[in-house]
């Protein structure tokens, strides 16, 4: 057993305590959204794989085996906060103001949306955050689908708490990000 595991093991033991003051955590974009318009880009529907879509962080501790950690939240739903994200990133990366995440009003708004599907976004014992999504991009109005792509990638965790974790898992979304990013511009 590694000292990041019998860590993780501690902390998840301890968290399940009763009495312990919850705490709760948001996933952050690599920076503000450019103000003004441009490339109408919306992001969502993300859909998350039942065992991550959670308001627990999840902490995988075995080859077939999660721990839900129970005095360790996420500030808001799991979903919403990656598309939230991921819009920020993309409108950073692409030079625009005009996202949107979904719903949003009017398909008219928008020139691409970015669908998700989010297989893996979880932190492991071995140190390490990872994501598994696969991506689509549709042009809109019409929804015709431009760009499809599975996204694997994992980020190491700096140190041995949750907020490590999160912050990790909140490079992942920068990355894939970039990897969106990278489909838009190359439609």
């Amino acid at each position: 057993m590694t000292r990041f595991h019998a860590i993780f093991l501690a902390a998840v033991f301890l968290s399940g305590c009763a009495g312990t003051k919850p705490t709760f955590y948001v996933l952050s974009a690599e920076g503000s959204l450019p103000s003004g318009g441009g490339t109408g880009i919306g992001v969502g529907p993300v859909t998350l794989a039942e065992y991550v879509d959670r308001s627990n962080l999840v902490i995988q501790t075995g080859p077939n085996k999660i721990e839900l950690v129970q005095s360790h939240l996420w500030a808001g739903d799991l979903d919403d906060s990656v598309a939230r994200v991921i819009a920020t990133n993309l409108g950073r990366r692409l030079n625009t103001g005009n996202v949107r995440t979904y719903p949003w009003q009017r398909d008219s708004e928008i020139d691409y949306q970015v669908a998700m599907d989010i297989r893996e976004f979880l932190a492991g014992d071995d140190g390490f955050a990872r994501i598994e999504a696969t991506w689509r991009i549709y042009s809109l109005p019409g929804s015709k689908l431009v760009r499809s792509k599975t996204f694997i990638a994992k980020e190491p965790i700096a140190s041995e708490d949750y907020e490590a974790v999160v912050a990790a898992q909140s490079r992942l979304l920068g990355k894939l990000s970039a990897d969106i990013a990278a489909g838009i511009r190359g439609r």
